[in-house]
């Protein structure tokens, strides 16, 4: 136990703010991370001022400077990948390896762009008029505030700080304040990389006071946030007023199809790992369980005994298969959305509050049998372990209970048809589909987002996030 102060990073010094959160460990509430203060609204002011001060000097550096300092932290990640696992299991609660494995991830991630600093490319093009040229080339947006949640409190931060040093711009990152720990330890590392002072600066406290100063700031230019629906579309309208560039990442209802011909070994498994791993705490998380009427039966007997085997526990503790709720208040949301699907007819396996010697936020995997695609459970994101079993009459009744949403993240089928497989991917209206894979669980290199409610802008991860963390300058010129 550690009752240590985590201070802000502002203009390459660590400083207090005026009160502090305390980070307590999900599993057992009597084990406390540490304490990390909260900035000030100055502080915010003072921190988008040394990032706007040191933006040029940072596009000057050049892009093999930047590289390699974003390579240096990425080495520096995995190679601590087991000590960052572990402070990341006790804040948010996901399992010892579910923990280690973002840590990696986030490591990768930093590697990644540190190759893509050096991949910045443009495009010269003939001008329709004689001796004159047309060059296309991408630069750095400028300030750009990162918001991001509790639930990956260090592979969020990542894809969104990697890209955006990568590209030449400099940061104010806000990470959650019910688990601050693991973005507190991506800054010190960013430090002892080099990044130069006021390159990147950290900003912890509440969304309502550090976030919403980030979104007010001048110096601001961008904004990148991955939250709530209600808090990203609030955002996005306080953005608008300052002509800020937005991207938002915000939540899902992600269905998972089943047809009769699935491979029912590997339907119950993607099911139980898109729906429960993680606490079902992801964005990407299989909400929604779309089983063609054949095999409905079978799978609902499979996965209910599959979710009710799970080992639910300390997330450190070895055997662990699902860890804690975050935070108290998510296990009461949680709950009453248990309560909800009851009183709307479903029938619910699990689900209760599950109570140990270390008073942990312990929940039992739900499934909600019967469930229809109308319910509140089926229509709102409830991100818990909890998973709404609907029966659909064909492929073309499960495509169309797939797409009523109002979200557009993620979603997949389980098939041994082709030609289910072709058409739910061609007419599947969400931003990433899967094929005998769960809806959670995406590679770093690749684009990441998706439609409707869920996202808005420019989309994250792999070489797309060029197109939000720089601006595209055209240029001619005339030869004489």
């Amino acid at each position: 136990m550690t009752t240590e102060t985590k201070r802000n990073l502002i203009d390459g010094e660590w400083v207090d703010g005026d009160d502090a959160s305390t980070n307590i460990n999900p599993s057992d509430l009597s084990d406390t991370i540490g304490d990390y203060t909260r900035a000030t609204v100055g502080q915010v002011a003072e921190a988008a001022a040394a990032a706007k001060a040191a933006l040029p000097g940072w596009v000057n550096i050049g892009p093999q400077t930047r590289a390699d300092i974003l390579d240096r932290v990425g080495d520096a990640i995995l190679s601590r990948k087991d000590e960052i696992g572990h402070i990341l299991a006790r804040e948010e609660g996901k399992t010892l390896a579910e923990a280690v494995g973002e840590a990696v991830r986030a490591g990768q991630i930093f590697k990644f762009f540190a190759g893509e600093a050096l991949r910045v490319t443009g495009d010269a093009i003939d001008s329709v008029r004689p001796s004159v040229d047309v060059t296309v080339t991408r630069e750095p947006v400028g300030v750009v505030g990162l918001i991001t949640p509790w639930n990956f409190p260090i592979a969020i931060p990542a894809w969104k700080t990697a890209p955006a040093l990568a590209y030449g711009n400099t940061v104010v990152l806000k990470p959650a304040d019910l688990t601050p720990g693991s973005a507190h330890l991506m800054t010190e590392i960013l430090v002892q990389a080099g990044v130069p002072k006021g390159v990147f600066n950290l900003a912890m406290g509440r969304g309502s006071v550090v976030g919403q100063a980030i979104v007010e700031n001048p110096n601001v230019d961008a904004i990148s946030f991955t939250g709530s629906v209600p808090v990203g579309r609030a955002l996005a309208v306080d953005a608008s007023r300052h002509l800020k560039k937005v991207q938002l990442e915000m939540g899902g209802k992600n269905p998972m199809v089943v047809m009769d011909d699935a491979d029912m070994d590997i339907a119950v498994a993607a099911c139980l790992n898109g729906a429960f791993f993680s606490t079902g705490q992801r964005c990407t998380a299989s909400s929604r369980l779309i089983v063609h009427r054949a095999v409905h039966d079978e799978f609902a007997d499979r996965l209910t005994r599959a979710a009710m085997g799970l080992t639910v526990g300390n997330a450190i503790a070895p055997g662990t298969q699902m860890g804690p709720v975050a935070s108290e208040g998510q296990l009461t949301s949680n709950l009453n959305y248990v309560d909800i699907a009851r009183q709307e007819g479903a029938t619910v396996v699990g689900g209760e509050h599950l109570s140990n010697d270390q008073q942990g936020h312990y929940q039992r995997p739900a499934v909600f049998l019967g469930a229809t695609n109308d319910m509140r459970t089926s229509r709102e994101e409830i991100f818990g372990p909890c998973a709404s079993v609907i029966r659909a009459d064909d492929f073309d009744h499960a495509l169309a209970l797939a797409n009523d949403t109002d979200f557009g993240l993620s979603s997949g089928i389980c098939t041994r048809n082709l030609s289910y497989a072709r058409e739910f991917r061609r007419h599947s209206t969400a931003g990433m589909v899967m094929v005998n894979l769960p809806t959670a669980g995406v590679d770093y290199h690749v684009p990441f987002g998706g439609r409707k409610g869920s996202s808005y802008g420019s989309r994250e991860q792999g070489r797309y996030a060029a197109e939000f963390y720089t601006a595209v300058k055209t240029a001619y010129s005339f030869a004489g």
